[in-house]
């Protein structure tokens, strides 16, 4: 069945692991009769968490995509993982859904991965419900969790329902918007109606007042009927209610006890009656101009692939969602990314890893294809002769790096193979070449993903990899002047190589004056391709050496800049004078003046006092108040200077400068010291001098690795 756009919701779940994101799906789905029986996480078969990975760890780690029909709608639901690591899979989430539903954990109250997500809920600025889960358990504390969600996302969270009482007793849910309190039997479902305890009706009609002022600042109609009468009509109420919603004016607060599958109907009926459809969000951003595509079922097809997997014996699975139009089956569209026409040979509605197939998706809904061969993640794709780009997903950027290898020589292009064929599917993972650092590098958002994606390369695709650790790009360069020469000459019988250079080297900057006692007759500045500058002067009096040589030792000393005497590392910001040497009539080629220029240029780094440079990075750490002392003395510990402390809204943020070397599985140690309550970001800096005595370790380790060579 094609549902039409104002009969569709998309809704996410969200919230940190174990929140009980997947039996709250589990419940709507058996509520809405679209399966029999209520899966568990304990017994490994539930409709959301059906990879094999799932359930072993027993925790989402992707997205998955069910549905749900109720009444008249059809409700797309989003269950997302809860760990930080995996929050791309949320990311992708948030970009499709109209809906945001942020699951809490009664016993634990709003905790670390609650406030990770809802800064992509502020983001996207997706309107959201909050419910309060697992009320039935000895530790429950409602008023307690409301408190702390109300002190962390402000007074627009407002409550609907609440128990009657908490723990093994809870069976009861008071709601303040229909004025009626819910009686669940035993076993949970489909609970009676009963009137509002008389005890409670002061409380019951101080929260019902509170949601009607909420639903009436929105409306100047509304507002003057609340004010002459005190109160609104039911049919008022809710079109007070989905305006506030949709324009994040409010954010209810319901409440559930999924394993017994209690509140969740409820839920479904206000996300049916009162929250967004797709066309009742704002139009979609689109590329390169500053129109909006609207959602509307009669327009030209666009179809915005948010989220691609590759299944064994399927291939390439793309999930999507439809911003205009309605996609039918056969529809040839062409992805702008790259030209090229993808046919739609078959659409699916998804029920996790089960798929049933339609005919068609109207604007507003999300589907699953197969076998698109040229298409992947954040790609749009339009009818021919359209040329419209959704605004892509803009995933976090890394934070983890580590070298990665595979155990045989024999699997390491089957490694390589299987790792971009994954980095097309999860735009969080950075797969790295690395030609200076001979290191295949894997950059991402914490072990955990990188783990995931060990796993992956095991299992799948049946390669034994390694992590090791990343080696450090380092910058060599000179700190005073030195002059050098060398001669290089070599006879076998007939022609042989004959040439003689000499150069002075010196610390380049932009603007300095031209070197004493040198006549020069040519300034090249190169930028180099690794950063940092080579200033060649050509100053050559009397014609000792032939210009047209001065190519060729130009081309040595770049060679010799790609390996610095040091450890090895490339050379930046120097200037190199040719100012005289010899050369044979015969014997002098462009090979020898290579070969000279590059011992020349050796032998005078190592005089002119060498240094080596580090790469700095600026680091920024947001925090909670009792982590701040660990983690600033962390810090200490990895040669860090402190540039400031601030306050960043509830967070602490420090500011700090730090080499990438002390940076290595930073990412783990920062969970640690805060109880995963911390973030970071980082960004390159600049090159610092290393240590002195850092400098020397660094350069035994090279000539011991030389020697072992």
């Amino acid at each position: 069945m094609s549902y039409d756009t104002k009969n569709l919701r998309n809704v996410a779940l969200l919230g940190h692991p174990g929140s009980g994101k997947t039996s709250f799906t589990e419940c709507m789905l058996f509520e809405a009769g679209d399966i029999q029986r209520i899966g568990s996480v304990e017994e490994k078969n539930t409709q959301s968490d059906y990879t094999n990975i799932e359930k072993e760890r027993g925790n989402s780690i992707f997205a998955s995509l069910t549905h749900a029909e109720w009444k008249d709608s059809k409700i797309n639901i989003l269950d997302t993982p809860g760990f930080d690591d995996f929050i791309g899979e949320v990311v992708s989430a948030l970009k499709v859904a109209d809906t945001g539903l942020m699951v809490l954990n009664a016993q634990n109250g709003v905790e670390v991965g609650t406030e990770l997500i809802w800064d992509y809920v502020e983001r996207f600025e997706t309107p959201c419900l909050f419910v309060i889960n697992q009320l039935d358990t000895e530790k429950a504390d409602y008023d307690a969790t409301l408190q702390q969600a109300q002190d962390r996302f402000g007074e627009k969270v407002i409550p609907v329902q609440y128990p009657l009482e908490t723990g093994v007793g809870f069976n009861k849910i008071i709601d303040a918007l229909r004025m009626v309190m819910y009686v669940f039997p035993d076993g949970g479902g489909k609970p009676e109606k009963h009137d509002i305890p008389a005890s409670e009706m002061q409380r019951a009609q101080e929260m019902h007042n509170a949601l009607v002022e909420a639903a009436a600042e929105n409306d100047e109609g509304l507002m003057e009927r609340f004010f002459d009468e005190g109160t609104l009509t039911e049919e008022e109420l809710t079109e007070g209610l989905r305006i506030a919603i949709a324009h994040q004016d409010i954010f209810p607060v319901f409440i559930s006890s999924a394993i017994r599958n209690m509140g969740s109907g409820r839920i479904m009926g206000f996300i049916n009656d009162v929250c967004p459809s797709p066309a009742d969000r704002p139009a979609a951003r689109l590329v390169g101009t500053d129109e909006k595509l609207a959602c509307d079922s009669n327009a030209e097809t666009t179809v915005f692939v948010y989220k691609t997997m590759t299944e064994p014996q399927v291939g390439l699975v793309s999930y999507f969602k439809v911003y205009a139009g309605t996609l039918k089956t056969g529809d040839e569209l062409v992805n702008q990314k790259n030209q090229t026409t993808e046919r739609f040979g078959q659409i699916f509605i998804a029920e996790g890893k089960n798929r049933e197939p339609v005919t068609e998706l109207k604007a507003g809904d999300i589907g699953v294809t197969v076998k698109l061969k040229n298409t992947h993640t954040n790609n749009t794709l339009d009818e021919k002769g359209t040329d419209i780009q959704i605004d892509p997903i803009h995933f976090p950027e890394p934070r983890i790096r580590e070298a990665v290898q595979p155990m045989s020589a024999n699997d390491m292009e089957k490694l390589y193979k299987a790792l971009h064929q994954i980095e097309e599917e999860d735009p969080t993972l950075i797969v790295e070449q690395n030609a200076t650092l001979k290191q295949t590098i894997l950059h991402g958002q914490g072990q955990l993903h990188l783990d995931l994606i060990k796993y992956r390369i095991e299992k799948v695709h049946n390669v034994t990899m390694e992590f090791t650790k990343p080696r450090i790009s380092y910058r060599e360069t000179i700190t005073r002047s030195a002059d050098s020469m060398y001669r290089h000459k070599k006879q076998t019988g007939g022609a042989g190589q004959f040439a003689e250079v000499h150069l002075r080297v010196e610390p380049y900057t932009d603007g300095m004056p031209d070197p004493d006692g040198l006549s020069v007759r040519k300034k090249e500045v190169e930028e180099l391709p690794w950063g940092g500058k080579l200033a060649f002067y050509w100053c050559i009096v009397g014609g000792s050496i032939d210009a047209k040589y001065s190519n060729a030792i130009k081309k040595g000393l770049l060679q010799r800049m790609e390996e610095g005497p040091l450890t090895g590392s490339h050379c930046q910001d120097i200037r190199v004078s040719i100012y005289d040497g010899k050369m044979h009539s015969v014997d002098s080629n462009d090979m020898a003046f290579m070969l000279a220029s590059k011992q020349a240029f050796r032998a005078a780094f190592k005089e002119a006092a060498p240094q080596l440079l580090e790469p700095i990075y600026k680091l920024e750490i947001l925090c909670s108040d009792d982590a701040m002392g660990d983690i600033m003395g962390d810090l200490q510990t990895r040669r860090a200077i402190i540039m400031g402390m601030d306050s960043d809204g509830h967070y602490q943020k420090i500011t700090a400068h730090v080499p990438l070397a002390e940076l290595y599985e930073y990412s783990n140690r920062l969970r640690s010291l805060s109880q995963g309550r911390a973030k970071f970001h980082q960004e390159f800096l600049e090159f610092q001098s290393v240590p002195h005595d850092l400098q020397a370790e660094l350069m035994k380790a090279h000539e011991e690795e030389l020697s072992e060579a």
